[in-house]
């Protein structure tokens, strides 16, 4: 089994943090995206999309989209339980939480440096005021997150979930483009900080 990832990719880090709760280590397969090496016609025969991360199994399965890879071993080990478990009412709530964090966060996130930053301006087609209404959008939606966690400890309730590796993943991106966590959102500060200092923030 191999994971083939890029160490500064929010989705790659989503897939680390994640082993990293469970106590999983995988060999990692280092893909260089400056040379645009996921690009390639050997990447793409791992994933056509080429996109990271893409997690190998040992029978030449290819596991691609990061939030699969992570259903994928928290098939193999459900404990700690990040996405509900067996109890279907949990399971659906931080599926919900998990997608929230995805759609709402996360990938607004994601769209203003691809749409605004320089690293893009020669690999795609870039839409500047599209990556701005998106910086809007998500600053909205990180108010309401404020709001959301004033009366829970984590984004789906009381318990640790993919839900909160989901918006640090994003969150933690977007310092790339000058999004700041800050005292204006005392609760999302307050989780931040907590999210932040465990150990597996450090994958």
């Amino acid at each position: 089994m191999k994971l083939h990832e890029a160490a500064t990719a929010p989705n790659c880090r989503r897939v680390r943090i994640f082993l990293a709760e469970k106590g999983i280590e995988v060999p990692v397969v280092a893909v260089d995206l400056g040379s645009a090496e996921n690009r390639q016609e050997a990447f793409r025969k791992k994933n056509p999309i080429g996109r990271v991360p893409v997690l190998e199994l040992d029978d030449g399965t290819f596991i691609a989209e990061s939030v699969a890879i992570c259903r994928y071993f928290e098939q193999l080990q459900p404990e700690p339980a990040l996405m509900g478990g067996d109890d279907a009412e949990e399971a659906a709530r931080i599926e919900m939480w998990q997608r929230r964090m995805e759609l709402e966060i996360a990938l607004p996130i994601m769209q203003v440096f691809r749409n605004t930053h320089p690293y893009f301006a020669d690999r795609i087609e870039q839409f500047p005021d599209y990556g701005e209404g998106q910086r809007r959008h998500a600053t909205k939606r990180l108010a309401w997150l404020d709001q959301e966690l004033a009366d829970r400890e984590f984004v789906a309730g009381d318990d640790y979930s993919i839900a909160d590796i989901t918006a640090q993943i994003g969150i933690d991106f977007g310092r790339v483009t000058k999004f700041r966590v800050t005292e204006e959102t005392p609760n999302l500060l307050r989780w931040h900080q907590a999210v932040s200092a465990r150990p597996s923030a450090k994958a």
